[in-house]
């Protein structure tokens, strides 16, 4: 199981996702409890596009269980696919667990603050994204402003007069 498991994942990513994606279905029907087989399912109905069909396979791999660095990627995923099927609300509960086991995941933060654009809370995404920016970006202009930036993150909307 575990050398079909890693089979997958390589021929995943040498980029030949329906292939992949036919011999994790197998390995799905033969393992049904295997948590981590569930997860790299879903991910790969992912990326054929098949962000309906990936849902099912995510949720049961996160109350199956997972490793954490495969739960973080679950969260990501599941987050994501919610928030591209229009699933607001679930995305959001998703990241928001995402973000409570991951709290240093600028990623779920970013994606986060996607789902945050959708609900219309856009000063709340704007803050995220720009906190993320200014945690993460290497650009010397970003970083001479950062002081800048993270004190008016929250204040968008406000005028000095």
């Amino acid at each position: 199981m575990e050398k079909e498991l890693e089979r997958a994942i390589a021929i995943r990513k040498s980029g030949n996702h329906k292939e992949s994606n036919e011999l994790l279905m197998r390995l799905v029907l033969d393992f049904p409890d295997n948590a981590s087989i569930n997860y790299h399912c879903a991910w790969s109905f992912d990326l054929l596009g098949e962000e309906s069909k990936a849902v099912p396979f995510y949720e049961k791999s996160i109350r199956l269980g997972l490793a954490l660095n495969e739960l973080e990627g679950a969260l990501l995923g599941l987050g994501s696919t919610y928030r591209t099927l229009g699933e607001y609300e679930k995305s959001k509960e998703t990241f928001q667990k995402g973000i409570e086991s991951f709290p240093n995941n600028k990623a779920i933060q970013t994606f986060y603050a996607m789902t945050l654009y959708n609900l219309k809370e856009h000063s709340k995404a704007m803050e995220l994204l720009l906190k993320c920016l200014i945690d993460t970006t290497s650009d010397g202009g970003i970083i001479s402003y950062k002081k800048a930036i993270e004190f008016y993150s929250d204040k968008l909307d406000e005028t000095w007069k």
